[in-house]
């Protein structure tokens, strides 16, 4: 069978495969690359009432404007921190946990913890945000508990000392279940002939966990924190979207809430398509970068 036969007979058996994609192939287009044009908003005066093709062209003035705005440099801040407080503490405690639970030896245990852990990633923000307000409100358990130890209460969803603890702390309660199971899953892949040796040779757990389980993950740990890279830009707009406030814009308002208030509120849609056209290029290079550093350092490679 020639090659050109060989691939024929291929196409129609995979057909219906192709068929199936269809669907998705449109809605992608639609939804994910339609929009795209907006882009020209970002170098335009734009009017709704005029459209793309006669609002007036006015070049990089857009960003100039935006880039000498007061707050976009606080703005800026902002996103790195909390999406790099994010990264970090999405993939230490995580960590921890894993380790932690693997030395668990009660399986009925091990299986409620993974359980307990891991729901919380199921659940929408808008529900969590609405379980945060009640946590942290004046009349919360929070401040019930400041309440019995003496001390005034703190209006924690209204403070820049507290709110970016929260954002952080509730955005790593909510997905830490799910990087757990890659971690304790990385780890059952560890030959168990090697923890074996090390008991033959005198080594306790520690020595066990620092010897032979982090050196094991080396590889899975390489491969989430490159591919976390790609998202530094990322710091959770829906998230924070539901629970900031203007009280808080100092230390929780974020490049895409930015552009959300300027966009919508503001209606400088030109400006606001700026900053987000400037986001995507930067995350771009980010993801591209952290996909090279994948691959370089654990032969990690999509096509």
């Amino acid at each position: 069978m020639n090659r050109k036969n060989y691939g024929l007979k291929h196409f129609k058996l995979e057909s219906p495969l192709h068929l199936m994609l269809i669907p998705g192939v449109i809605a992608t287009l639609i939804y994910a690359y339609g929009p795209m044009a907006g882009i020209v908003m970002a170098f335009q005066k734009f009017r709704p009432t005029l459209g793309f093709l006669k609002s007036k062209w006015i070049g990089l003035d857009n960003f100039e404007y935006v880039f000498h705005l007061p707050d976009f440099m606080q703005v800026l801040w902002n996103t790195l921190i909390i999406a790099v407080l994010k990264i970090v503490f999405g993939l230490l405690i995580p960590l921890v946990l894993a380790l932690l639970l693997n030395e668990v030896r009660k399986m009925a245990f091990k299986r409620i913890v993974q359980t307990s852990v891991f729901l919380p990633f199921f659940l929408s923000w808008t529900v969590l945000a609405g379980v945060l307000f009640e946590i942290f409100s004046l009349k919360g358990p929070m401040n019930g508990i400041l309440a019995a130890v003496g001390l005034e209460p703190i209006m924690f969803m209204g403070s820049d000392g507290w709110f970016r603890a929260i954002l952080v702390g509730s955005d790593v309660w909510k997905g830490m279940g799910y990087n757990m199971i890659i971690f304790l899953a990385a780890i059952t892949g560890i030959n168990p002939s090697l923890y074996e040796a090390a008991v033959v040779d005198g080594a306790g757990r520690w020595k066990q966990m620092a010897h032979i389980t982090l050196p094991g993950m080396a590889q899975i740990l390489i491969l989430i924190s490159t591919l976390s890279l790609g998202g530094v830009l990322n710091a959770g707009f829906e998230q924070i979207l539901l629970l900031y406030n203007p009280t808080v814009y100092g230390s929780a308002d974020i490049i895409d809430t930015f552009v959300y208030r300027m966009g919508l509120f503001d209606q400088q849609y030109g400006p606001a398509a700026a900053i987000g056209l400037f986001k995507s290029a930067i995350s771009l290079v980010l993801v591209g970068l952290s996909y090279t550093l994948a691959y370089r350092l654990s032969n990690y490679r999509i096509f």
